[in-house]
C-alpha cells in the first residue's frame, strides 16, 4: 500500500494516542499468569497485542474481548478480561507471534520452568530475521532447553525444565531480555537477578510487584523470587509515548504548528526522546496528572508541543534504551536542525523490525537529507530540512509513520511505500494525523 503525504500547513488541536504496545503485551501475558479473573482497559487493538491475546489463549487462558468507545481525538483500545491459567498451567503449544518482536522475546521466559510440556514460537518474515540468542543463552543457563535455527533465529523450540537461578549480566541494556528472566525466575529455585549496563523501561517490574511477586531493584540489580501465585489485577494502560512521538515530532517541524497530546504515559524509563528533543530547542511542556487507575499504575499527563527551531546534538550511553524506539526520530529532526546530530551505542536498532540503523540512514539520503551510517548509530548534518520522495517503509511500523512525519515537513512530499505497516502499533494513525490538519 501506498500513501503520499504533501507538505502540509500548521498541525492544530489535541489527540489521545493509542493504547502503550509495551504496556498492553505485559498485562495480557501477566493476566494469562494469574489465578483467577484479571481486568484490563485501554488496551491497544493492533495487530502485534493481538498476536498475544492470541498466544495467551494458545496456552490455555481464557478471554473476553469487547470495544472501548473512543471517538474524535480519542484513540479506541479494548476492554479485557483474562481468566489466567496460573504460573504452572500452560499447556503446549504451537505460538504465532506475527510481527510481535516482544512477545517472542519475553513470554519463553514464562514458560520455560513447566516441565512436561513444550512450546514452538515462529512469525512472519521480519521476525525470522530478529536474533533470539540473547534469551535463548541465559534461559539455557537455568536449565531450559531451547533449540534456534542457525543458533540464533527463530523459529525458537522451548522445553520446559526445573529451572534455577541465576544473576545475569546483560551485555546490552534490553527490557525485553531482563523481562523475559524475571518470569522465568518466578518458576525458578532461589533468587534470579538480572544486572543492567543502563536502565530500561521498567513495566514489567510494576506489574510484577503488583500482582504480589517479590521484586527488588537496586543500582542496575533488578530480582525477583518465586511466589506461590500470582494475583489477578485491575490495570488500564496509558496512551504510548512512542506513538504518540510522531505527531509530536510532526508538531516541532511544521511551521506554525500547536498540539496537545492527552493520556500519554510519561514513565521516566521510556521519555528519554523528550529530554533529547527539549536539550535540541524543542519547545515542548509535559503536565503530568499522577499515576492513573488500577493498582499497577504509570505516570501520566498531557505534552503540549510548538513548532521549533532546533539544534544539532549528541546521544549516546544510558540515553539510548530510554528512547531506543524514538531514536529513528531523532535522526528525522536532526535533519531539520542547525549542526549536526550524532547517534551512537545504538547497534541495538540492527535487530528491530528492519535494520533500523542502514533504513533510517538510507531513507533521509533517498529524501534529500545528509546522513551517514556507523556501526553502532549515525551522524545526520542538518540541512534546514527535506527534499521528499519515496521511501520504502520494509515492514516496519515506525519507518512508515516516520516517513508520514517527513512528507508534512518536507519541500516536495513523500510517497510512503509499504504504509500498512504502521497498523502494527497504529491502525488509525493516518486518520488521527490527517484530522489535525484539518481541525
Amino acid at each position: 500500500m501506498e500513501r503520499r503525504f504533501e507538505p502540509a500547513g500548521p498541525l492544530r488541536g489535541s489527540l489521545r494516542p493509542p493504547p502503550d504496545k509495551s504496556i498492553s503485551h505485559r498485562a495480557a501475558l501477566i493476566a494469562a499468569m494469574g489465578d483467577g479473573k484479571s481486568r484490563i482497559e485501554n488496551y491497544l487493538d493492533a495487530a502485534d497485542t493481538r498476536s498475544t491475546l492470541a498466544a495467551i489463549v494458545a496456552v490455555g487462558a481464557e478471554t473476553a474481548v469487547e470495544p472501548q468507545p473512543g471517538g474524535r481525538g480519542k484513540a479506541a483500545g479494548l476492554r479485557l478480561a483474562i481468566h489466567g491459567c496460573g504460573l504452572r498451567g500452560a499447556r503446549s503449544a504451537a505460538i504465532d507471534v506475527g510481527n510481535a518482536g516482544t512477545l517472542l522475546r519475553i513470554m519463553p521466559g514464562w514458560l520455560a520452568g513447566q516441565a512436561g510440556h513444550s512450546w514452538t514460537f515462529d512469525g512472519d518474515e521480519s521476525i525470522r530475521r530478529r536474533p533470539v540468542d540473547r534469551i535463548a543463552e541465559p534461559l539455557r543457563a537455568m536449565g531450559a532447553s531451547v533449540e534456534c535455527r542457525e543458533g540464533r533465529l527463530p523459529p525458537l523450540r522451548l522445553a520446559g525444565a526445573q529451572l534455577s537461578g541465576i544473576e545475569y549480566e546483560l551485555p546490552v541494556a534490553s527490557a525485553q531480555v531482563k523481562s523475559c528472566l524475571l518470569l522465568a525466575g518466578l518458576l525458578a529455585d532461589g533468587e534470579t537477578a538480572v544486572i543492567e549496563p543502563a536502565p530500561s523501561r521498567d513495566h514489567t517490574e510494576r506489574m510484577l510487584a503488583a500482582a504480589g511477586a517479590e521484586v527488588s531493584a537496586f543500582d542496575g540489580r533488578v530480582a525477583v523470587r518465586p511466589p506461590e501465585r500470582l494475583v489477578p489485577r485491575s490495570l488500564r494502560v496509558p496512551g504510548d509515548f512512542s506513538s504518540a512521538a510522531f505527531p509530536l515530532l510532526a508538531a516541532l517541524l511544521v511551521s506554525g504548528s500547536e498540539l496537545e497530546l492527552e493520556e500519554v504515559g510519561l514513565n521516566p524509563t521510556r521519555a528519554g526522546l523528550f529530554r533529547i528533543l527539549t536539550r535540541m530547542g524543542a519547545r515542548l511542556e509535559a503536565d503530568a496528572s499522577g499515576e492513573g487507575d488500577g493498582d499497577a499504575a504509570e505516570p501520566q499527563g498531557t505534552i503540549r508541543a510548538s513548532w521549533s527551531e532546533l539544534a544539532g546534538t549528541e546521544v549516546g550511553g544510558e540515553e539510548v534504551p530510554l528512547a531506543i524506539d524514538e531514536l529513528p526520530l531523532v535522526a528525522r529532526a536532526g535533519c531539520f536542525a542547525q549542526g549536526e546530530t550524532v547517534i551512537r551505542d545504538a547497534a541495538e536498532l540492527r535487530l528491530k523490525e528492519s535494520d533500523r540503523i542502514a533504513a533510517v540512514c538510507e531513507g533521509l539520503v533517498a529524501l534529500g537529507g545528509d546522513a551517514e551510517s556507523k556501526e553502532d548509530g549515525l551522524v545526520v548534518r542538518g540541512s534546514g530540512g527535506l527534499r521528499g520522495g519515496v521511501l520504502d517503509a520494509g515492514g516496519d511500523h515506525r519507518l512508515a509513520m516516520l516517513g508520514a512525519v517527513a512528507g508534512l515537513a518536507s519541500r516536495e512530499g513523500v510517497t510512503v511505500r509499504g504504509f500498512e505497516a504502521a497498523g502494527v502499533s497504529y491502525p488509525g494513525f493516518e486518520q488521527d494525523l490527517r484530522s489535525l490538519l484539518s481541525s
